[in-house]
């Protein structure tokens, strides 16, 4: 469904395009798939194959590959509408624009379970299928890059900055991600500008699996050690590894105040969403108990280093 939906984009009929597949070293039958596709459309698909398992290394071979001047990402469990993308890549010839993001919605007709809010104060839906609404207007984005399954930059930034951090993506189980918006961040603070595109949709397929809560459980705490992963190697006090300050300070002043509230809460939704968030902080002490008791370190990548999982450029 995803890639016949992106080879139905309409694009500016000037626009030259194609579109790269990354296996990214699988054991299933994506490589026989996509040679279908390639022989419908042989050219606009091209299949590439990675060794190196994890959707940051994914993406960074399908960047060294791309071609074109302007890369869009989009993931195998999304549909996207008719214009996505050209709406999505419209605003990035002038140069003004380093990246934009479109809306990513869950499908047409979904209806969650009663504890699960998808929009208000408790709104779950980033852990449920990456949604990414914020209204009909576009604006530019400060606070938030966009999200990986539907997001595109300017070719130049990621030779500029370097790729997606390989210890921040997905491999196999794991749920650690936020690779994606680390990358986004990582544009902003250098001055670039990225903007948000609503009219760029794309709409996330919801497994059954996901509309459990020990999955979302699962999600937000390796959402936490994410968190700090993102921050990095931290600085001594007295000779002593900050980490081991850290410990207390989230187990006190974070994780046990959290979980009062998440007992105390009567809404089903509040507090669904303040266990969520217990189990967050309790990502942030696991991450940080690994790097300050058993000396586990995760350094950031080269600024060189490439990046990339589904590519159209």
């Amino acid at each position: 469904m995803a890639l016949e939906s992106v080879l139905s984009s309409a694009v500016a009929s000037a626009a030259d395009w194609e579109l790269l597949v990354v296996d990214n070293n699988s054991k299933d039958r994506t490589r026989e798939v996509i040679a279908g596709f390639c022989r419908r459309y042989p050219e606009r698909v091209r299949y590439i194959f990675g060794a190196q398992q994890g959707l940051s290394n994914a993406r960074n071979v399908g960047i060294r590959e791309a071609r074109g001047g302007i890369l869009a990402f989009v993931d195998d469990d999304v549909v996207v509408e008719a214009n996505w993308l050209h709406n999505l890549t419209a605003c990035l010839g002038d140069g003004q624009w380093a990246g934009a993001g479109g809306r990513i919605l869950p499908p047409a007709g979904f209806i969650p379970p009663r504890w699960l809010a998808l929009q208000g104060p408790w709104d779950q839906g980033g852990a449920l299928c990456a949604k990414f609404d914020f209204g009909d207007a576009p604006f530019e984005l400060k606070e938030k890059g966009p999200y990986g399954t539907n997001m595109a930059f300017r070719k130049e930034m990621f030779e500029k900055y370097g790729g997606f951090r390989a210890d921040l993506g997905r491999i196999s189980e794991s749920l650690i991600s936020n690779e994606d918006t680390e990358f986004g961040a990582r544009l902003l603070v250098a001055g670039e500008h990225l903007r948000y595109e609503p009219s760029a949709i794309v709409y996330h397929s919801i497994a059954e699996e996901r509309l459990n809560k020990r999955y979302f459980w699962k999600w937000w705490f390796a959402f936490g050690r994410a968190q700090m992963r993102e921050k990095g190697p931290r600085t001594k006090v007295m000779g002593i590894p900050r980490y081991y300050f850290s410990l207390p300070n989230i187990a006190l002043r974070c994780l046990l105040p959290q979980f009062g509230r998440a007992l105390l809460a009567r809404d089903p939704q509040e507090r669904f969403c303040r266990q969520c968030k217990v189990s967050c902080i309790a990502g942030n002490f696991a991450e940080v108990w690994n790097r300050a008791v058993k000396g586990q370190y995760t350094s950031r990548p080269h600024k060189n280093q490439a990046a990339r999982s589904r590519a159209v450029s």
